[in-house]
């Protein structure tokens, strides 16, 4: 005879006869050299004070208990706030966290991470960085950057440009203006008193078209079959005209120094992603990611809207140098980092550039040593201050231009012209630009010398190629784009959950701190403590 199963919701009631073995104590059943216990001390000794200023009233469950969940939970490549809460109450690892405390909701995790752990999470990760440097973990002398491209938590198609924007309001301005002076021939009004129109005079306008409307009584109309008066269609017009401005208006303000940003995260910006090893992807909305490695950890990151690399590593350094209670010597980056402003900020700053120049490849091709337009491949005469081209001709010094860049550096360059080019058999192979309008026949060679930028790269170039710099290089490659990888790969890191720069930050923070801790517990397993650098292999 079958044996009926009683239907109810306590499950428990259910057993029948039999007993269920379970260990009274979990923490028996976690290995000692489990992760879980590494993480639980070291969050145990971080100071925690301005995460706990953010609290008016700690529940059961205390802030420092949330940041180890949220962390192993990271650590495991898990980043669901509900999965957080489904696993509270399922695993023992989580359990041992948890320290007997019920298991927080999944709001409760969410709040945790944008409201409480967001506004202080450079002090968090400083704080990790500064116990990893007291420990040894850390040198505290050499850092190596790079960055990446990580999609946000926004739609690809709610793209705006900026330039299209621009244009759009420059048509809508002149509409407005031939719109203004159709308005005062058809209502006899007299609202601008000169040559341009400006938004006051719009604004004038359409008060006196209100004035106008009142006046002669005329009530709107709206529906098939109704007939709008010609002051009416003015009026609905001209409010179409500034809702539409004031759109474009705003449009632009969000873009600020950005070329676009996404409608559905005003913080993300449009970038070329690599979606795969060719290089091949389309544009979407991104952040670049900036990560600070030393002795295998991430000592510290920042978040931008910069699709470029150049134009982050002064802010990058300025943020790590306020927070970190030392201060690295040595700067490795690769190519994408090269420029005047930044080797004139590190040398300001006390600090080494190892930057790989920019042309540190293709100038070993055969190519470009045979190019007789460069300005490598030309003899150049310092105390005449001319340059010597293949046909013996001469280039001086005509005049100097200063350019500005999007962060206000003002760079100086010399502009220097040949004195006759007119017949010279190296004409074509000399000067370059099939673009230009002018004929090749009555164009002279120029150059553009930026003697700064030079002095600089001809430093760094030398820093790269000792044996000092070498080491550094194979660690840049290892150790920075090893933490992308780890990130993307092993954590399956792909795209942000959360939205707004704030929140980001935060997020990648909280990704860092993950990382380190499963490759501080790496580390030690292997017995690897204490390594800076890996040894460069003799052939």
């Amino acid at each position: 005879m079958t044996k009926h199963i009683n239907l109810q919701k306590n499950y428990s009631l259910n057993q029948g006869g039999y007993q269920l073995k379970l260990p009274l104590n979990i923490e028996t059943i976690i290995p000692e050299d489990d992760s879980v216990r590494l993480l639980s001390q070291f969050v145990e000794a971080m100071d925690l004070t301005d995460l706990y200023s953010t609290y008016e009233r700690i529940n059961s469950v205390s802030p420092r208990t949330l940041l180890k969940i949220v962390l192993y939970s990271y650590m495991n490549g898990d980043y669901s706030s509900r999965s957080m809460e489904l696993n509270c109450k399922r695993d023992i690892n989580f359990m041992f966290l948890l320290e007997g405390a019920p298991a927080p909701d999944h709001a409760t995790f969410a709040r945790f991470r944008s409201i409480h752990f967001a506004p202080c999470s450079k002090r968090i990760l400083a704080e990790m960085s500064n116990a990893l440097f007291d420990l040894g973990e850390i040198s505290g002398e050499t850092i190596f950057i790079d960055g990446t491209k990580i999609e946000a938590a926004a739609n690809k198609y709610s793209f705006v440009w900026k330039k299209a924007v621009t244009q759009n309001q420059t048509k809508l301005l002149i509409k407005l203006a031939d719109f203004v002076e159709e308005c005062e021939q058809l209502y006899g009004l007299r609202v601008v008193y000169g040559d341009t129109v400006k938004m006051k005079h719009v604004k004038k306008l359409r008060k006196k078209l209100y004035a106008l409307k009142q006046s002669e009584n005329v009530v709107f109309v709206h529906g098939i079959g109704k007939r709008k008066t010609p002051l009416q269609k003015s009026i609905e017009t001209l409010e179409d005209y500034l809702c539409r401005l004031k759109k474009y208006n705003q449009q632009i303000h969000i873009c600020g120094g950005r070329n676009s940003y996404s409608k559905t995260d005003h913080d993300a910006t449009f970038m070329r992603m690599k979606e795969d090893a060719m290089g091949n992807g389309q544009l979407k909305p991104a952040y670049n990611l900036q990560h600070g490695v030393d002795s295998e950890y991430i000592t510290w990151l920042t978040i931008g809207p910069q699709p470029t690399d150049t134009t982050t590593m002064v802010p990058f350094l300025k943020d790590a140098e306020e927070h970190l209670k030392f201060k690295y010597k040595n700067i490795t980056a690769d190519a994408g980092y090269e420029s005047e402003e930044n080797y004139v900020f590190l040398e300001a700053n006390g600090q080494l550039s190892y930057i790989k120049p920019a042309n540190y490849e293709i100038s070993k091709t055969r190519k470009y040593r045979n190019d007789i337009g460069k300005i490598e491949n030309m003899e150049y005469d310092a105390e005449s201050d001319i340059y010597i081209c293949r046909n013996a001709k001469r280039l001086k010094a005509d005049h100097i231009r200063h350019s500005k860049s999007k962060t206000g550096y003002v760079s100086e360059k010399t502009i220097y012209k040949c004195e006759d080019c007119s017949g010279c058999p190296y004409k074509g192979g000399c000067i370059k630009g099939n673009n230009c309008k002018i004929p090749l026949e009555e164009r002279t060679k120029t150059l553009q010398v930026a003697r700064t930028f030079l002095k600089y790269r001809q430093e760094a170039l030398e820093r790269i190629l000792s044996n000092e710099g070498i080491a550094f290089r194979i660690n840049r490659s290892i150790q920075a784009e090893g933490s992308f990888g780890d990130l993307k790969q092993d954590m399956q890191f792909r795209r942000y959950v959360s939205k707004g720069t704030p929140n980001v930050l935060a997020e990648s923070i909280l990704l860092a701190m993950a990382r380190n801790i499963n490759k501080l517990h790496n580390k030690i397993q292997k017995g690897r403590t204490g390594t800076h650098l890996f040894p460069v292999k003799s052939a």
